[in-house]
């Protein structure tokens, strides 16, 4: 491994890293220790994961130097993820108070 590729692996690691605590610091922000469903705090959790997962299929699953067709089919994947996900959350949240 070359110098410069170890590097980069370390400075995405360490947004990998910093994403995570921020969204640990959201839901302990928001829910002070008592577990509450809440919109932003949901949202949040999901679309840093999505941006998360994507990190990672660029940098650690070599997605970065692969074609474009499967550059764009795992950015489709994150999207209809993150799309599914969050419809089911606000869908099931509107049902549950209706």
């Amino acid at each position: 491994m070359n110098v410069g590729f170890e590097r980069r692996l370390i400075v995405v690691w360490l947004v990998l890293t910093a994403m995570t605590i921020s969204q640990l610091g959201v839901s302990s922000i928001h829910g002070r220790g008592v577990l509450t469903p809440n919109a932003v705090v949901t949202s949040s959790a999901i679309v840093i994961a999505l941006v998360k997962v994507r990190i990672v299929f660029r940098e650690f699953m070599d997605v970065r130097h692969a074609p474009a067709l499967l550059c764009r089919l795992t950015d489709a994947w994150v999207v209809v993820t993150g799309v599914v996900l969050l419809g089911a959350y606000f869908v099931g949240n509107a049902l549950a108070r209706g």
